[in-house]
């Protein structure tokens, strides 16, 4: 890395701090009753063709026409356990706080109920917020859910430290790179990227460390007062 234009200005200590934070939960061991998930969301636009795609043959490949029908936009939660070569996407029609809380209900109930502890790693958006429980569940339903959640937000401008964005970035490229006309087949074609790739078990081995950020991000850290 030779510059750090895309990053926060030297002397960040509140982006270091968070950074550090995160890189030492990814390289932490984790015992049998607890698990490390990562969470983020993308959007998605609904289109539909409004004329039909002409197929491919020798010497030509599939042509779509380039007016199309706007059927709204959808969102996608990722969660992804990088350890555990799990993911799931949960689409919703908005992202509020009542749908993040939906989300991480289900995660704590169904997907890890064997869990005494879930280490959850997710960017500081407002709806990111174990408050967010409270407005979508009774306060001791709320309670139980956030006492089962160990939360670590990654920094501002640090998008990149989110594994479950890299877990985004490969559903986009396989999955969603075409036009995809109602949230009813948007819910299948993704159910189905999720199942084979849990089949086969892809994790992600993340070899970044602190020591490298301290070497590779220097411009980063904020000079010793004395």
């Amino acid at each position: 890395m030779k510059e750090c234009w895309c990053l926060p200005p030297q002397g960040s200590a509140d982006f270091v701090c968070a950074m550090e934070d995160v890189l030492e939960v990814y390289h932490r061991s984790y015992g049998e009753n607890e698990v490390l998930v990562c969470l983020d969301e993308t959007s998605k636009q609904l289109v539909q063709e409004t004329r039909q795609p002409r197929p491919a043959r020798p010497g030509a490949v599939m042509a779509y026409d380039y007016e199309y029908q706007r059927n709204g936009v959808r969102n996608l939660f990722m969660l992804f356990a990088p350890l555990e070569g799990w993911r799931r996407v949960e689409v919703t029609e908005r992202r509020t706080k009542v749908d993040w809380a939906r989300v991480v209900r289900k995660l704590v109930d169904e997907d890890y109920a064997d869990r005494e502890r879930i280490v959850l790693v997710m960017d500081n958006l407002n709806t990111h917020h174990p408050a967010s429980l409270y407005e979508a569940l009774e306060p001791a339903e709320a309670r139980r859910i956030a006492g089962r959640l160990e939360i670590h937000y990654t920094p501002k401008h640090g998008s990149w430290l989110n594994i479950a964005e890299i877990e985004l970035g490969v559903l986009a490229r396989q999955c969603l790179d075409r036009r995809i006309p109602s949230q009813e087949i948007l819910e299948q074609e993704t159910s189905a990227w999720q199942e084979k790739r849990n089949g086969e078990g892809i994790r992600v081995d993340w070899r970044f460390t602190t020591e490298d950020a301290r070497v590779k991000l220097k411009c980063l850290y904020p000079s010793i007062q004395q």
